[in-house]
Parts: structure tokens; sequence; C-alpha cells
């Protein structure tokens, strides 16, 4: 286990004036003001969505997609205080952030696709309450783990202005929100699976199965070291820092370990329904379904072997393909593998396209800033980058 001295987490410090960080404030004024149309003129104005397809890319790419990339925090978290494994207590704070910004924006890009926004609230209403709903539970369980992320996330704020003892006193507290922390990803993830079984025989036989909850939990999970890896790899190299391989290796194996799992499950699955034949068929859903299977199974030939693990390039390689199933998987069944009947058909226009760029230039450079004037990343090594 590393010093707690030598691990403390510091602001890396440095300019917060680039060129990635002024590329990220074009999109999100681009993204801004293809907003402001969307919330004036409607959807139609801006989106391809219809009666077909009741949601695009700011559905399936900003939330689905986006809250299991967000999925770092609580899989890290689950490792340090559930399992006791404290050596990757390091990792939790970058994880935590990004899924913070992760988890927040998904929230927003809910309210960015409903048709009547502006009832939203009705959600919180008790009166309007159906616990019979899947997407009811997905909302709520996502307006929590937001809520429950920025108190979790709150000492690195009090600590950085010398809150010192209003730290202490949400500290003393901190063990029943890490609790629920690590209960609703769980039930959130797994529902945005439900929502594939009740659509019935809308969705491809390829991606229409009882145990899709399940697939998508192991698959947010495996996703969530992914992102670690990735994000670890990234900042590294931008920041110029030495590269937590001693951590990272590890973190790896676990990873794989769930990636294992979630392979057996999902080719038995198909086998079992008989649906495996489906991945033959020459048609666009078998061909996303081979690059889905192709992005999860190339990790383990990767960095299968231990020695393969401590290389970086390696890691970060992984990390991208098992970002990338993990998309795929999602994207394929709510978008590619859905089907509403025929006359309908849905591509992303540009404006969704660019206010889904600005949503993800909003979570890097909400990190640039935190990660430069927050106590987030570890002190070792933590050189200034300008």
């Amino acid at each position: 286990m590393a010093n707690n001295n030598h691990a403390a987490p510091v602001p890396v410090g440095g300019n917060l004036v680039n060129a990635v960080t002024l590329i990220c404030g074009v999109l999100i004024a681009i993204m801004v003001a293809v907003l402001l149309v969307r919330f004036l003129f409607g959807l139609g104005a801006v989106t391809a969505l219809n009666d077909g397809y009741p949601w695009g890319i700011w559905v399936v790419v900003d939330v689905v997609i986006g809250s299991a990339f967000a999925c770092g925090g609580f899989s890290v978290a689950m490792l340090v205080y559930i399992f006791n494994k404290g050596e990757y207590h390091p990792l939790v704070r970058p994880a935590l952030l990004a899924s913070l910004f992760g988890y927040t924006l998904a929230g927003a890009g809910v309210i960015f696709d409903l048709g009547r926004w502006w009832n939203v609230w009705h959600m919180f209403n008790p009166w309007s309450f159906n616990p019979n709903s899947v997407m009811f539970e997905v909302a709520v369980c996502i307006t929590l783990y937001i809520i429950v992320m920025w108190i979790e996330f709150s000492p690195v704020v009090l600590e950085q202005f010398g809150k010192a003892e209003a730290r202490r006193k949400v500290g003393r507290a901190m063990f029943f929100f890490i609790a629920l922390g690590t209960v609703l990803p769980m039930m959130h993830q797994s529902s945005l699976g439900t929502l594939l079984v009740v659509l019935g025989v809308q969705i491809h036989p390829l991606w229409q199965t009882p145990i899709q909850p399940l697939l998508y939990l192991l698959t947010a999970i495996t996703m969530g070291y992914a992102v670690v890896l990735f994000e670890s790899c990234l900042t590294s190299s931008a920041y110029r820092r030495k590269i937590e391989s001693h951590m990272l290796t590890p973190l790896a194996k676990i990873m794989l370990g769930f990636l294992v799992v979630y392979l057996v499950a999902r080719v038995a699955d198909l086998v079992v329904r008989g649906a495996l034949s489906m991945a033959f068929v020459p048609s666009i859903e078998a061909l996303m379904f081979w690059l889905e299977m192709a992005s999860f199974v190339t990790p383990l030939i990767l960095i299968g072997a231990e020695s393969n693990r401590r290389n970086p390039a390696r890691l970060f390689l992984a990390g991208v393909l098992l970002m990338l199933g993990g998309a795929l998987l999602r994207l394929n069944g709510f978008l590619i593998g859905y089907e509403t009947g025929d006359g309908f058909s849905y591509f992303p226009t540009l404006a969704e396209v660019l206010v889904t760029a600005g949503m993800f230039a909003i979570e890097v450079l909400g990190y640039i800033i935190i990660t430069r004037r927050f106590p987030v990343l570890p002190r070792e090594n933590a050189a200034v980058a300008h």
C-alpha cells in the first residue's frame, strides 16, 4: 500500500487556458446555442426524432452510454470500501469526479430529450409516482445517485477551502452515502437493461434477452474499470505524471474477471435462446454484433497475460476497446436493433451531434479545472503541465 503522505491528493495547478480548454469552450457555446433553439421551438426544430423513434442519441449516448462511462466511481468505491482493497484508494477521487460529471450531465440530457420538459418536476411529486414503471425507477435512482455523489465529493471542496470541521462532520456520515453510492448504480444500470426487456419484439433477438439487466450491470462495472484505465493513462500523459502501474496492473486483472463472466453469460444466453444463428445472417445488426463482440474479446488477447498488463499502451488500448464494446452493446440495443415497424427511421442531425459533443466537452473542461484547482489527484509526481 502506498504511503499516505506520498499519495495525499493535491491540486495539479497550471494554466487553465490552453488549446484543449478553448476547443471545449467553443463546443459548449455551440451546444448552448442549439439547446436555446430546441427549448424555444421544440424537438422537431433540431432533432430527427419521430413517432417511431421517441429517443435518439441524447438519450442513448448522453444518458444510457454516458452513465455507464460514469461507473468508474462506483466500481472503484466497491473495491475500496466493500472489498477493503485500500491500495486503490488514490483512484477514488479522480474516478468519483469523472462519475460526478457523467451522471450530472446524463440527468441534464434526459431533460433535453423530453417533449414537455417543463413537467419533469412531476417525477418528484408523490401523487405522480408509478412504482411499476422501469423508467420511474431509473429516474429516481439516477437522481438520488447524483445527490449522493455530490455529497461524497464535498470533502474535496471543503478540504480546498480549509473547512476542516465541516469536513469531519461530513466524514462521520460518509459510510451511509458510500453504501447508497454502491447500491443505487446497481439498481439503475440493471434497470436500463430491463427497458429493453419490456420492449419485447421491437428489439432484435441478438439483444432481446431476459438476462439483459445482468449483462448491463456486468458491463457497467467492467466499463467503470476501463474508464479508470483510460483516464489514468490520459491524465499521466497530459500532466506529465508517472503512470500508476502498481495500481492499474492488478485493477486490470479484476476488470478482466468481470469481462470473462460477462462473455460467458452473453454467449451462453445466445446459445440457449437459439439466437446465435442471427449473428450469421447478413445484416447491419449482425455486423454491429460482431464489432461489439470483437471490442469485448480483443482486450483478453491484449492484456490477458500478466506481463502485458504492465504495458501502459496495452492498458490504454484495452480500456478504450472495453468502453467501445459497452457503448456498442447499448447503442445496438436501443437504436441499431430497435425496430418499430415500416415507415420509421432515425439518423441523428448535426445539431444532435453538436449537443452530445458539447456534453462531453463540459466533462473534459470540468475535469481539467477541478484537477488543477482542487485536491483530486495524488501528490506523487504531480508536475505542472502548461
